[in-house]
């Protein structure tokens, strides 16, 4: 249809009895509005999803506390950042799969340009076979009418996924949380072992002048004094590596926030154990409280609805049309109405139902393998965190009490001439490598703390321990 045509079809529209039809028609569309479902969720975030602009704002400067580093993570963290950005597009979603179809109007005009009205007998055959060729001039509105339910399964999935997106952030969060946690364990570990390795500086330098006492005695040739000078530049390259060690550990930790370089001072905690291993039965419990598990459980549900959204697609929709035809030549106004359904003789969705029934099996077996993974995994971690333990209190309570009254005899005895440098060089290696052991032990204990606590999603304190724990702590030096 021109332009033209469609303006001349306006101007009869404006001049007939047609606009006098269109309460009536209103009165048709609202036989088919249904309360619109999800249309407030947009003002709101999803629980457990705070805005990030709201927040309090956590320095980093000064002394961390793991809390500290957390909440950095929690607030700064582009992932994080990204989901939110997520849930809000889904929120989106919802609000789309409630909202009705609009209707449709439609102008026609037929033989444009016949418009001479009819003069003389209107029965003549003349005046016949002018009526035929006469301008008709055709307006409708139609509305399309969802029958089935469609809507409302509709907004049904979208608010599941809604849910589904949430389990994702959770899932997420537990995530970043345990990341920031073993990146803190890493930088504790590493202040730990960069005191240890400028205490066996310090005490590779007290050897040194003990030995140089003795050579300008002439108690000892001067090969030992270069012996002892060789172990304190040995000790010195220790305490380096240390410093750097530290320095990266410290700049990953301050990457999770999104900072290019760490503003505080030192990180507040101790590597020492308090934990002792939980009972394994109350962690497996425990671990379907995971948000991947509950993901996991969610997604059946979700594809559930996306099967109902199948299913109310077999039965076709109904298209209602109201309107009027204007005879330009007999002066007069018919209305017209109809109604089309589409015949389910072909299609009747048969493919996407199939598709849909294997999509909820898929989901159901995956929910399986989820628990399966977890568990797995958490057999892993308790296995080893039992291990990490029994060597932390070999560690604490044989071989360094044992490591330390030994370097302590040869140091006395070599003063005294009764030992040679090489028993003492050697007592300070060993002393020093069990104690670097026992600072390695700790922080691997305290990482599978972090990785038990992500399968359970919840403090690993909350669990009851499975015997006493023993707090005594290594004696110091």
């Amino acid at each position: 249809m021109t332009l033209s045509g469609l303006s001349i079809a306006l101007c009869y529209w404006r001049a007939s009895g047609l606009r006098l039809m269109l309460p009536g028609f209103i009165l048709l569309l609202g036989f088919s509005f249904q309360p619109e479902a999800g249309a407030d969720s947009f003002s709101t975030l999803p629980r457990g999803i705070k805005d990030h602009a709201t927040e309090s704002l956590v320095h980093e400067t000064g002394e961390l506390t793991l809390r500290d580093a957390v909440n950095l993570a929690l607030l700064r963290n582009p992932e994080l950042a990204a989901f939110a950005k997520e849930m809000r597009a889904l929120e989106g979603v919802t609000l789309q799969a409630g909202l009705l179809k609009n209707p449709e109007l439609t102008a026609n005009v037929e033989n444009p340009g016949n418009i001479q009205k009819l003069s003389g007998d209107i029965n003549s055959p003349g005046s016949v076979a002018q009526e035929v060729v006469q301008q008709l001039t055709t307006i409708r509105i139609g509305q399309l009418i969802e029958l089935g339910g469609k809507r409302a399964a509709r907004v049904n999935a979208a608010l599941i996924g809604e849910e589904l997106a949430a389990r994702d952030y959770e899932s997420r969060r537990v995530e970043i949380m345990a990341r920031v946690a073993n990146l803190f364990t890493d930088v504790l570990s590493g202040q730990e072992r960069l005191k240890l390795a400028e205490e066996t500086k310090q005490l590779a330098q007290n050897v040194v002048d003990t030995v140089v006492k003795r050579v300008q005695a002439g108690k000892v040739p001067p090969i030992e004094e270069t012996r002892a000078k060789v172990s304190l530049s040995t000790a010195r390259i220790e305490f380096e590596q240390a410093q750097r060690d530290l320095v990266s550990a410290r700049k990953r930790l301050a990457l999770m926030w999104d900072s290019t370089a760490p503003q505080f001072e030192k990180a507040l905690g101790a590597l020492e154990v308090s934990i002792a291993p939980p009972d394994f039965q109350t962690l497996q419990e425990r671990v379907l409280e995971n948000p991947m598990a509950l993901r996991a459980m969610k997604s059946i549900e979700h594809r559930k609805a996306l099967l109902e959204v199948e299913q109310t697609r077999r039965i076709p929709n109904l298209t209602l049309n109201a309107g009027a035809v204007h005879h330009a030549q007999l002066g007069g106004t018919t209305a017209v109405a109809s109604v089309m359904i589409p015949l389910p003789l072909f299609d009747r969705n048969q493919g996407n139902l199939k598709e849909a029934y294997q999509r909820v099996d898929k989901a159901v077996d995956e929910q399986a393998a989820m628990e399966i993974r977890l568990r797995t995994e958490l057999a892993q971690s308790y296995e080893a965190m039992s291990a990490v333990w029994n060597e932390i209190n070999i560690l604490r309570d044989e071989i360094l009490p044992g490591a330390k009254s030994a370097f302590n005899v040869m140091r006395r005895g070599y003063e005294l001439g009764k030992f040679g440098l090489l028993e003492l060089l050697d007592a300070q290696r060993v002393l020093f490598q069990n104690q670097v052991l026992y600072v390695r032990a700790l922080a691997n204990y305290q990482r599978l703390v972090n990785d038990i606590e992500r399968l359970i999603a919840a403090p690993i304190d909350s669990v009851k321990p499975r015997h006493e724990i023993n707090l005594r702590q290594p004696e110091r030096r």
